[in-house]
């Protein structure tokens, strides 16, 4: 099983680029939210803050981790949800995960994307631990599409779809942006061949210089 360290074995991991950005959120049967998504590097790790909050539900998810050349490693995971006023909290520390964490396994899935060689045939395994702390394991292969324009602009991108191998009938297509790891450009999650949920990256500012 994998840990909550991950190694590269196909070459160096990509290296992070902080950056700001705001997606737009359709799930089928609910009203349209806007997501912000932040990443940051603060002293000797990064953070990893994502946000929603429309009229009748808000939440937030947040994850600490280290990244160098080979490596990404959790350090803590917490998030909080609430539909008409009523949630819960939670937080995970890195002694409690035996995976990364669900934000974290994000931007090391797209790290990775670049360089491996995953397919249908022959598909990667990707291990990572839900909001409550349960493993997860999912499958992926990289997906052809190279470059994609969204409302925020056109860009190259790296796309990989991930499957649950005891749900055949769920697809999740996620393309990143190739030069910001974790950058989120388009997210669709379809469900017995019928779009459930659809993520487009809106505004991108990073190092100064903004997207809309």
């Amino acid at each position: 099983m994998a840990v909550a360290d991950n190694t590269a074995t196909q070459g160096d991991l990509q290296p992070l680029a902080p950056f700001e950005a705001q997606y737009r959120l359709e799930v089928s049967g609910w009203p349209g939210a806007t997501i912000t998504h932040q990443l940051s590097e603060e002293s000797q790790h990064w953070l990893s803050d994502m946000r929603f909050s429309i009229t009748i539900a808000r939440g937030q998810e947040r994850s600490r981790f280290t990244a160098d050349e080979a490596n990404t490693h959790s350090l803590m995971y917490d998030s909080s949800y609430s539909v008409l006023g009523i949630g819960d909290s939670y937080q995970l520390r890195a002694s409690e995960l035996t995976v990364l964490d669900r934000q974290t396994a994000i931007i090391d899935l797209a790290r990775r994307a670049g360089s491996e060689t995953c397919t249908v045939q022959a598909p990667c395994d990707m291990y990572f631990a839900d909001h409550r702390g349960r493993n997860e394991h999912f499958s992926y292969y990289l997906a052809d599409i190279h470059r994609l324009k969204v409302p925020a602009g056109e860009f190259d991108t790296q796309s990989v779809i991930l499957f649950d191998n005891e749900k055949p009938d769920r697809q999740l297509r996620i393309s990143f942006h190739a030069d910001y790891p974790g950058l989120i450009l388009e997210a669709l999650y379809q469900k017995d061949g019928k779009r459930n949920t659809h993520i487009t990256l809106t505004r991108l500012n990073s190092l100064g210089d903004s997207t809309d």
